[in-house]
């Protein structure tokens, strides 16, 4: 093995220094890492899916999926190795590229150069004379700017082809398996992934998919819309909650803060409902106080969502509609931000919809049992973040809108419904019968209720330019033509409609009742105070399902706009969801990582390296012989430091060892625990984190202690970028 190490270090230095010219010093950190040039393959990818025809949209397709798992495999390759880089070891290597952040074996360049050459092989053989010379100087290159040893890039050339090779003849096995038993007409027009010539022939009686087909072929064709449908909703909950397993991001403030509550269950909290600390219990005794945890249910609930609105899409306008539904919403950046993080609002969006979709089921079929329901979503509604109102507004709408569904009032059912609502409402209010109506202050705050009315329209431009962004601006332009182009048709003179017609029409209505209303509602209360923009996501599905099933009939009847939104709309979305859930992606393709000031993730990242500072301190303070307790001000900060300093031991313990600054009234759910009070505690130490930017160190805090000693501020980095600040302070023997 020495033998090994040492002939491997010295064929390094023959790289990296032996073969040295000023031509390679140009030549070679360019093949290495050009900032330029992973932007370029992503556009030559590009080209190759618009304008390379079948051929190139198959090799486009494959580089992605054979890369995407291969990078993913690099990664665990290079945990599990383990193996330092050259210039960790041996200070004099000469560098000619930046540091990298991770393993050192196997080379990732090398690796994902060499499974894109036999990829690109695969489909374009003449290629090999191109992509096997450049996969060769890419390796070539790693060595001479000192960042892997020799053995790294052979082992990344060796991993790359393998999987390069591998995974397209995989997928092709699978397709031949499954295509043949669940998809045959399109694995007819298909048979094959790799031999590209073959697309298209027809085996037997051809029927074409794009083609408007009747009887069994339309059948059988809607089966296939419908289990793909299904395999992607499958697939997006195993990849979720394998992105979830993998911790690439920490908890947010308010997660951790309700991980907190999911400790002391409880029939409300100070400023949400219970469900929120229920989910959070259940999803930990399901896998423990991890990020996976924590967030269990959030992808589950989103599988859910898309399972019943694709469903209820399905039943109007057939499965292919539903597929490109479950397409945007999973295009939307805040739905799928939901689908990973585990806020009040994935609760809401999913009660919300189980309301929605079973109201109109109970609508359809008079059936009282779907309004039951009903009242779960209600229920679950109001439980997760006292949205239920909104909810029964909705239904009133429908009824004011469509007069022959009031003869439900008639009927025991939506009684029913509001009589399940109402039992969930009782719990909140004895909890704050006995903590003095806190929650409705709270609330009252939280709005502006508490203050005059005042006309402030500055809040309705960032409202608007938020929503842009998280609902995804083309499906937003979408939405606004729909709404246009429904408004227009509903106002002229039409001829009677066909009863399938009618009923799409009469959803159309119906969906709008559960969307429409509560965003108006808080775009206009902008003009008195900001409004968060999460605070419309229950609205952004029945939107969603209002313009997919306007612009399918708008297709349907010749008009191409409703296909080339989607397609722009998906093209924009899935780029910018993928970003969202891993930025370092961006350092990948551009060399550069995204200023903090404009990170995404900065609200789920840094707070483990941040614990790690402050568990140093506390442990110095305690061996002066001490009990400490670590103090911060603010309730998300106490919660992250609970997570990610001790793990579960000191939650669950009855004298925790982290906590919030103290106050006269309650401003945060702590306030109501006991044990999580440092006042009263003599002798006791108190190491004070105060993150820069919230309110500093109180100057009464010297009177309570023998001593305060400033320790200064701690810089935390997440790979080289400045995260967050903590400002420290030692507080040591309370009166």
């Amino acid at each position: 093995m020495e033998l090994f190490a040492s002939g491997d270090y010295a064929l390094f230095q023959w790289f990296n220094r032996g073969v040295v010219n000023p031509v390679f010093d140009v030549l070679m950190p360019i093949l290495s890492g050009n900032p330029l040039f992973k932007p370029g393959l992503a556009v030559l990818a590009l080209a190759l899916f618009w304008k390379g025809g079948r051929r190139g949209i198959f090799c486009a397709l494959m580089l992605a999926a054979t890369l995407a798992v291969g990078e993913t495999g690099t990664g665990i390759l290079k945990r599990t190795v383990g193996r330092p880089r050259p210039y960790a070891t041996h200070p004099e290597t000469r560098m000619l590229a930046g540091k990298g952040l991770n393993g050192s074996m196997p080379s990732g360049h090398a690796a994902i150069w060499a499974g894109a050459a036999m990829v690109a092989a695969a489909y374009y053989p003449r290629s090999r004379k191109v992509m096997f010379p450049l996969a060769a100087g890419v390796g070539i290159s790693r060595m001479y700017v000192g960042v892997h040893y020799p053995s790294d890039v052979l082992a990344g050339w060796a991993w790359g082809a393998f999987y390069g090779w591998c995974l397209p003849r995989f997928y092709e096995a699978a397709w031949q398996i499954v295509g043949t038993r669940w998809f045959p007409l399109w694995h007819n027009r298909v048979p094959s992934l790799l031999r590209v010539e073959s697309v298209g022939v027809s085996h037997g009686a051809a029927v074409d998919p794009s083609a408007n087909a009747s009887g069994a072929a339309a059948a059988e064709l809607d089966g296939h819309w419908r289990r793909l449908t299904w395999m992607a909703i499958g697939g997006l909950l195993a990849a979720r909650l394998g992105y979830l397993a993998s911790a690439v991001i920490e908890l947010s403030e308010d997660e951790a803060y309700q991980w907190l509550w999911s400790k002391h269950p409880d029939l409300s909290y100070y400023s949400k409902p219970p469900f929120i600390a229920y989910a959070q219990w259940i999803g930990t005794h399901l896998w423990g106080d991890r990020e996976l945890g924590v967030r269990f249910l959030a992808p589950v609930l989103s599988a859910a969502t898309a399972w019943g609105l694709s469903g209820f899409v399905a039943r109007l306008a057939g499965w292919r509609t539903g597929f490109f539904l479950v397409a945007v919403l999973t295009s939307m950046p805040l739905l799928s931000v939901g689908s990973i993080i585990l806020t009040v609002d994935a609760l809401t969006v999913a009660f919300w919809t189980l309301a929605m979709v079973a109201g109109w089921k109970a609508l359809e079929r008079d059936c009282t049992g779907w309004w039951a329901v009903v009242g779960v979503g209600l229920m679950g509604t109001f439980l997760s973040k006292y949205f239920s109102p909104f909810l029964i507004a909705g239904f009133a709408a429908f009824f004011w809108i469509h007069p022959p569904a009031r003869r439900h009032l008639r009927r025991p059912g939506p009684w029913l419904a509001l009589a399940m609502n109402a039992a969930a409402i009782l719990p909140v209010i004895f909890w704050n019968s006995r903590n003095g109506w806190i929650t409705v202050t709270h609330l009252q705050q939280r709005g502006s209720l508490d203050q005059p009315w005042t006309f402030r329209p500055q809040f309705l431009p960032e409202f608007i330019a938020a929503t842009f962004g998280l609902m995804n601006p083309v499906f937003l332009v979408g939405v606004v033509l729909a709404l246009v182009g429904f408004w227009r048709l509903r106002r002229n003179s039409l001829p009677t409609e066909a009863p399938k017609d009618e009923t799409r029409s009469l959803a159309l209505r119906y969906v709008l009742c559960f969307g429409l209303p509560v965003f108006l509602f808080y775009l206009a209360y902008t003009l008195r105070s900001r409004v968060q923009p999460n605070w419309v996501a229950t609205t952004f599905a029945p939107l969603a399902v209002f313009a997919v099933l306007w612009w399918e009939g708008r297709h349907r009847a010749g008009t191409r706009t409703g296909l080339r939104l989607l397609r722009w709309g998906v093209g924009v979305g899935l780029p910018l969801v993928v970003l969202l859930h891993e930025t370092n992606l961006i350092l990948k393709l551009t060399g550069h990582s995204l200023p903090v000031a404009i990170e995404p993730l900065v609200r789920v990242r840094g707070y483990r390296e941040a614990a790690a500072v402050v568990r140093t301190e506390r442990d110095q303070l305690l061996k002066e012989g001490r009990p400490v307790m670590v103090v911060t001000d603010h309730y998300g900060w106490a919660g992250e430091l609970s997570f990610y300093m001790d793990g579960p031991a000191p939650v669950v313990a009855k004298t925790p060892t982290v906590t919030v600054v103290e106050s006269e009234r309650p401003i945060n759910q702590l306030w109501f625990w006991p044990e999580y009070r440092y006042s009263g505690r003599p002798g006791l130490t108190v190491l004070y984190v105060h993150p820069e930017g919230r309110t500093g160190l109180n100057a009464s805090w010297a009177t309570r202690f023998e001593s305060v000693t400033d320790l200064g501020v701690r810089d935390v980095e997440v790979r080289g970028r400045l995260f967050h600040r903590l400002h420290l302070y030692a507080c040591r023997n309370q009166r």
